[in-house]
């Protein structure tokens, strides 16, 4: 795994039901790697906020996953209305989603601060009327 590998997923934005695909994929592929179970969980739930989060306020976007010795790296990257203001939104609780989104479950504000919390980097780079781009990065551990 020296190169390190990696997989790309379109993230189609209409979809609730396919919401999530990507994340179950990769939870699928880091278990044939033999990576252990708790990172494959912190990666898996990450991935899929972001995955929900694409759906929800940017009508999809693309997540890319790539795999080195050192570290699983997720970038969510999309074309939607960019957050205006990420500090506001990285509070827990703190939400855009309009209540037709509320009612089917999602959209309670807690996926900017779960995506932090499952991973250890998360860098969210977003223009208002462009888009955004989420990089987060799971440490693997490393053989002395």
């Amino acid at each position: 795994m020296s190169d390190g590998l990696s997989f790309r997923f379109d993230v189609d934005g209409d979809n609730f039901t396919s919401a999530g695909q990507a994340s179950v994929q990769v939870k699928k592929d880091l278990r044939r790697l033999g990576i252990d179970p708790e990172i494959i969980r912190r990666v898996s739930i990450a991935m899929y906020e972001g995955e929900i989060n694409m759906v929800i306020h940017a009508g999809g976007g693309v997540a890319e996953v790539r795999v080195t010795e050192e570290a699983i790296e997720i970038i969510l990257a999309d074309k939607g209305p960019g957050i205006a203001d990420i500090e506001q939104a990285m509070q827990a609780g703190f939400s855009t989603a309009p209540d037709t989104i509320r009612s089917l479950g999602f959209g309670a504000g807690m996926g900017l601060p779960n995506m932090k919390r499952y991973t250890d980097y998360m860098d969210i780079q977003s223009t208002v009327g462009v888009g955004t781009t989420i990089t987060m990065r799971v440490n693997l551990p490393q053989d002395e």
